[in-house]
Protein backbone atom coordinates (compact mmCIF):
# COMPACT_ATOMS: atom_id res chain seq x y z
CA UNK A 1 0.00 0.00 0.00
CA UNK A 2 0.86 3.80 -0.74
CA UNK A 3 0.78 6.45 2.27
CA UNK A 4 1.44 10.06 2.54
CA UNK A 5 2.65 11.09 5.79
CA UNK A 6 2.40 14.80 6.13
CA UNK A 7 4.87 15.29 9.07
CA UNK A 8 7.37 18.51 9.99
CA UNK A 9 9.28 16.17 12.25
CA UNK A 10 12.03 15.06 9.92
CA UNK A 11 13.72 12.60 12.64
CA UNK A 12 9.88 11.23 13.73
CA UNK A 13 9.06 11.10 9.57
CA UNK A 14 12.19 8.70 8.71
CA UNK A 15 11.41 6.54 11.40
CA UNK A 16 7.89 5.93 10.54
CA UNK A 17 9.21 5.19 7.00
CA UNK A 18 11.43 2.76 7.65
CA UNK A 19 9.04 1.01 10.20
CA UNK A 20 6.29 0.97 7.25
CA UNK A 21 8.47 0.19 4.64
CA UNK A 22 9.30 -3.30 6.54
CA UNK A 23 5.73 -4.33 5.97
CA UNK A 24 5.55 -3.45 2.51
CA UNK A 25 4.32 -0.26 2.48
CA UNK A 26 5.58 2.66 0.36
CA UNK A 27 5.78 6.15 2.26
CA UNK A 28 6.12 9.30 0.72
CA UNK A 29 6.89 12.31 3.30
CA UNK A 30 5.53 15.84 3.06
CA UNK A 31 6.99 18.42 5.63
CA UNK A 32 4.50 20.90 5.00
CA UNK A 33 0.68 21.56 3.60
CA UNK A 34 1.71 22.81 0.56
CA UNK A 35 4.22 19.53 -0.12
CA UNK A 36 1.59 17.59 0.50
CA UNK A 37 -1.31 19.25 -1.91
CA UNK A 38 1.52 18.50 -4.31
CA UNK A 39 1.96 14.81 -3.91
CA UNK A 40 -2.03 14.32 -3.73
CA UNK A 41 -2.17 16.25 -7.45
CA UNK A 42 0.54 13.32 -8.36
CA UNK A 43 -0.56 9.84 -6.92
CA UNK A 44 -2.74 8.24 -5.45
CA UNK A 45 -2.52 6.88 -1.86
CA UNK A 46 -4.50 4.23 0.48
CA UNK A 47 -4.21 6.59 3.52
CA UNK A 48 -2.59 9.76 4.81
CA UNK A 49 -0.80 10.33 8.38
CA UNK A 50 -1.48 13.90 9.00
CA UNK A 51 0.03 15.87 11.58
CA UNK A 52 -1.51 19.05 12.93
CA UNK A 53 0.68 21.52 13.53
CA UNK A 54 2.80 22.33 10.56
CA UNK A 55 4.58 25.16 9.26
CA UNK A 56 2.18 25.92 7.16
CA UNK A 57 -1.16 25.64 8.17
CA UNK A 58 -3.02 23.63 10.38
CA UNK A 59 -3.85 19.92 9.45
CA UNK A 60 -7.62 20.01 10.66
CA UNK A 61 -8.14 23.03 7.62
CA UNK A 62 -6.66 20.42 5.21
CA UNK A 63 -8.20 17.55 6.44
CA UNK A 64 -11.84 19.79 6.18
CA UNK A 65 -10.87 20.59 2.48
CA UNK A 66 -9.98 17.02 1.58
CA UNK A 67 -13.48 15.81 2.85
CA UNK A 68 -15.04 19.18 1.54
CA UNK A 69 -13.48 17.74 -2.07
CA UNK A 70 -15.22 14.24 -1.51
CA UNK A 71 -12.09 12.69 -1.59
CA UNK A 72 -12.55 9.50 0.91
CA UNK A 73 -8.83 8.39 1.62
CA UNK A 74 -8.35 7.53 5.02
CA UNK A 75 -6.66 9.71 7.44
CA UNK A 76 -4.77 9.11 10.79
CA UNK A 77 -4.18 11.96 12.92
CA UNK A 78 -0.78 12.14 14.79
CA UNK A 79 -1.10 14.43 17.57
CA UNK A 80 0.36 15.77 20.85
CA UNK A 81 -2.96 16.82 21.96
CA UNK A 82 -4.39 14.11 24.39
CA UNK A 83 -7.19 16.38 25.40
CA UNK A 84 -11.04 14.85 24.67
CA UNK A 85 -12.35 17.79 22.88
CA UNK A 86 -9.53 17.82 20.40
CA UNK A 87 -9.98 13.77 19.12
CA UNK A 88 -13.42 14.65 19.17
CA UNK A 89 -12.91 17.65 16.76
CA UNK A 90 -10.45 15.58 14.21
CA UNK A 91 -13.04 12.67 14.08
CA UNK A 92 -15.80 15.04 13.48
CA UNK A 93 -13.57 16.93 10.86
CA UNK A 94 -13.26 13.45 8.89
CA UNK A 95 -10.31 12.01 10.63
CA UNK A 96 -10.55 8.01 10.41
CA UNK A 97 -8.82 7.41 13.23
CA UNK A 98 -5.97 9.31 15.56
CA UNK A 99 -3.00 8.53 17.22
CA UNK A 100 -1.50 10.49 20.20
CA UNK A 101 2.54 11.53 19.90
CA UNK A 102 4.37 10.00 21.48
CA UNK A 103 3.03 6.75 20.35
CA UNK A 104 4.44 3.13 20.02
CA UNK A 105 5.10 1.95 16.25
CA UNK A 106 3.03 -1.27 16.73
CA UNK A 107 -0.05 0.73 17.66
CA UNK A 108 0.82 2.86 14.81
CA UNK A 109 0.54 -0.32 12.29
CA UNK A 110 -2.02 -1.49 14.00
CA UNK A 111 -4.24 1.11 14.00
CA UNK A 112 -3.13 1.86 9.80
CA UNK A 113 -4.15 -2.64 9.57
CA UNK A 114 -7.75 -1.38 11.14
CA UNK A 115 -8.32 1.10 9.15
CA UNK A 116 -7.62 -0.24 6.21
CA UNK A 117 -9.90 -2.70 7.09
CA UNK A 118 -12.51 -0.60 7.25
CA UNK A 119 -11.83 1.09 4.44
CA UNK A 120 -12.20 -2.50 2.18
CA UNK A 121 -15.48 -3.31 4.05
CA UNK A 122 -13.96 -6.07 6.61
CA UNK A 123 -13.87 -6.10 10.27
CA UNK A 124 -11.18 -9.07 9.95
CA UNK A 125 -7.90 -9.93 8.97
CA UNK A 126 -8.65 -13.33 6.73
CA UNK A 127 -9.62 -12.73 3.17
CA UNK A 128 -10.68 -15.83 1.46
CA UNK A 129 -10.87 -16.09 -2.20
CA UNK A 130 -10.97 -18.72 -4.81
CA UNK A 131 -10.53 -21.26 -2.40
CA UNK A 132 -7.48 -19.37 -0.77
CA UNK A 133 -7.24 -18.32 2.74
CA UNK A 134 -4.99 -15.17 2.87
CA UNK A 135 -3.69 -13.81 6.13
CA UNK A 136 -2.31 -10.17 5.30
CA UNK A 137 -1.27 -9.79 9.41
CA UNK A 138 0.49 -13.32 8.99
CA UNK A 139 1.95 -12.77 5.82
CA UNK A 140 0.42 -15.98 4.40
CA UNK A 141 -2.03 -17.64 1.96
CA UNK A 142 -3.98 -21.37 2.65
CA UNK A 143 -5.62 -23.53 0.56
CA UNK A 144 -6.16 -27.63 0.00
CA UNK A 145 -3.72 -28.05 3.21
CA UNK A 146 -0.58 -25.71 2.15
CA UNK A 147 0.63 -22.81 3.41
CA UNK A 148 3.36 -20.51 1.90
CA UNK A 149 4.47 -17.20 3.09
CA UNK A 150 4.08 -14.16 1.43
CA UNK A 151 7.33 -11.76 1.15
CA UNK A 152 6.48 -7.70 1.42
CA UNK A 153 6.15 -6.64 -2.17
CA UNK A 154 4.39 -10.12 -2.76
CA UNK A 155 1.88 -9.51 0.45
CA UNK A 156 1.28 -5.97 -0.79
CA UNK A 157 0.26 -6.76 -4.29
CA UNK A 158 -2.05 -9.81 -3.26
CA UNK A 159 -3.76 -6.98 -1.35
CA UNK A 160 -4.37 -4.80 -3.95
CA UNK A 161 -6.02 -7.34 -6.40
CA UNK A 162 -7.75 -9.47 -4.11
CA UNK A 163 -9.61 -5.87 -2.45
CA UNK A 164 -11.53 -6.26 -6.15
CA UNK A 165 -11.80 -9.25 -7.46
CA UNK A 166 -12.11 -9.28 -11.57
CA UNK A 167 -11.25 -5.33 -12.05
CA UNK A 168 -7.96 -4.70 -13.72
CA UNK A 169 -5.45 -3.06 -12.47
CA UNK A 170 -3.01 -1.28 -15.27
CA UNK A 171 0.73 -1.41 -14.44
CA UNK A 172 0.93 2.11 -13.74
CA UNK A 173 -1.63 1.98 -11.00
CA UNK A 174 0.23 -0.88 -9.21
CA UNK A 175 3.43 1.00 -9.72
CA UNK A 176 1.48 3.97 -7.77
CA UNK A 177 0.24 1.49 -5.18
CA UNK A 178 3.44 -0.37 -4.00
CA UNK A 179 6.18 2.39 -4.63
CA UNK A 180 6.95 5.48 -3.25
CA UNK A 181 8.95 8.63 -4.96
CA UNK A 182 12.14 7.61 -3.03
CA UNK A 183 12.64 4.51 -4.58
CA UNK A 184 14.72 3.34 -7.73
CA UNK A 185 13.03 0.20 -9.17
CA UNK A 186 13.48 -1.16 -12.38
CA UNK A 187 10.33 -1.22 -15.56
CA UNK A 188 9.76 -4.79 -14.75
CA UNK A 189 9.73 -4.80 -11.13
CA UNK A 190 5.63 -5.10 -11.52
CA UNK A 191 6.57 -8.10 -13.77
CA UNK A 192 9.25 -9.87 -11.42
CA UNK A 193 6.72 -9.61 -8.45
CA UNK A 194 3.67 -11.00 -10.47
CA UNK A 195 5.56 -13.68 -11.44
CA UNK A 196 6.70 -14.30 -7.79
CA UNK A 197 2.86 -14.24 -6.49
CA UNK A 198 2.27 -16.20 -9.33
CA UNK A 199 4.01 -19.35 -8.29
CA UNK A 200 2.83 -19.03 -4.51
CA UNK A 201 -0.54 -19.50 -6.07
CA UNK A 202 0.14 -21.85 -7.83
CA UNK A 203 -2.15 -25.13 -7.92
CA UNK A 204 -4.98 -22.82 -5.79
CA UNK A 205 -8.39 -21.69 -7.11
CA UNK A 206 -6.82 -17.79 -7.56
CA UNK A 207 -4.83 -16.94 -10.38
CA UNK A 208 -3.42 -13.94 -11.52
CA UNK A 209 -4.67 -13.04 -15.66
CA UNK A 210 -2.11 -10.72 -17.31
CA UNK A 211 -4.80 -8.58 -19.74
CA UNK A 212 -2.34 -7.71 -22.38
CA UNK A 213 -2.00 -3.94 -23.09
CA UNK A 214 -4.46 -3.22 -19.88
CA UNK A 215 -2.71 -4.94 -16.95
CA UNK A 216 -3.54 -7.64 -14.42
CA UNK A 217 -6.59 -9.01 -12.26
CA UNK A 218 -7.06 -11.77 -10.04
CA UNK A 219 -10.01 -14.23 -11.14
CA UNK A 220 -11.02 -17.82 -9.71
Amino acid sequence: MRFLMVEDNADLAASVQERLSLDGHAVDWADSLAAAADCLAAATYDLILLDIMLPDGDGRDFLARHRAARHDTPVIVMTARSEVSDRVTVLDTGADDYITKPFDFAELEARCRAVLRRKGGSAANLRSFGGVVFDPLAATIHFDGISRELRNRELRLLEILISAPGRIFAKSQLYDRLFSYAEDVSDNAIEVYVGRLRKKLDGSGARIETVRGVGYRITE
